[in-house]
C-alpha cells in the first residue's frame, strides 16, 4: 500500500496504520523470534545428509513471548497498583464534609506587618481580621495595597526619595473559623 500525500500527519498516520496492521497479524505471515521462517534448505539438507548441529527446539511452555501485546497486557494489570482507588461520589462528598470545617467571610481592612525578609505578612492580618470579628483564625482572600508617602513629597521643587513612600499591603476579606 502506498500513500503520497504531502501532509506529513497524513503519512504518519498511514504508516502507524501499517505497523499495527502487520504487528495485529493482518498483514502476512508472522515469525517469532525462535523459529526462522524456512525457505526449504533444512528439508533439502536433511534428505542429503545429517545436519552436523541439533535443529532449534521449540521455546518451553512456561517462556513468554515478548511483544507489543504482550506487553501492554503487562502495564493494564499493574495499573491498578499505580493508580489510586477510585471513590464513588458519596464517599467523596463524606471526605469533603469531614473536611469542611464551619466558615464564615468577613469584610474589613488589616494591613499585612512586614516579615523579617521584607514581604507581607498577610496571614496575621488576616487572623487579626477575624479575631476582631469573634471568629479563632483565617484566610486571606482578598488583598489591596497602596502607596503610603510622608507629608513631604507634596513641596513643590523637591526631589523624591527612595525613603519618602512605601507600599502597604492590607487584608480586606478573609475567610474566618472557629
Amino acid at each position: 500500500m502506498m500513500v503520497r500525500s504531502g501532509n506529513p500527519a497524513v503519512r504518519l498516520g498511514t504508516l502507524i496504520s501499517a505497523a499495527l496492521l502487520l504487528v495485529l497479524g493482518g498483514g502476512g505471515p508472522v515469525w517469532t523470534q525462535s523459529a526462522p521462517p524456512s525457505l526449504g534448505l533444512q528439508e533439502q539438507r536433511a534428505q542429503t545428509a545429517p545436519p552436523s548441529t541439533p535443529a532449534p527446539s521449540a521455546p518451553p511452555a512456561g517462556e513468554e513471548n515478548p511483544g507489543l501485546i504482550n506487553e501492554m497486557s503487562k502495564l493494564f494489570d499493574k495499573l491498578p497498583s499505580i493508580l489510586p482507588p477510585i471513590k464513588s461520589p458519596g464517599e467523596t462528598m463524606n471526605d469533603l464534609s469531614r473536611l469542611a470545617k464551619p466558615s464564615t467571610m468577613v469584610s474589613g481592612r488589616v494591613v499585612c506587618p512586614v516579615s523579617s525578609n521584607g514581604a507581607p505578612d498577610c496571614k496575621q492580618a488576616a487572623d487579626q481580621l477575624c479575631q476582631g470579628k469573634g471568629y479563632k483564625e483565617g484566610k486571606s482572600l482578598n488583598a489591596d495595597s497602596a502607596e503610603k508617602c510622608s507629608a513631604k513629597v507634596l513641596i513643590p521643587g523637591r526631589q523624591r526619595k527612595p525613603d519618602d513612600c512605601r507600599t502597604d499591603t492590607f487584608v480586606t476579606s478573609a475567610l474566618c473559623q472557629n
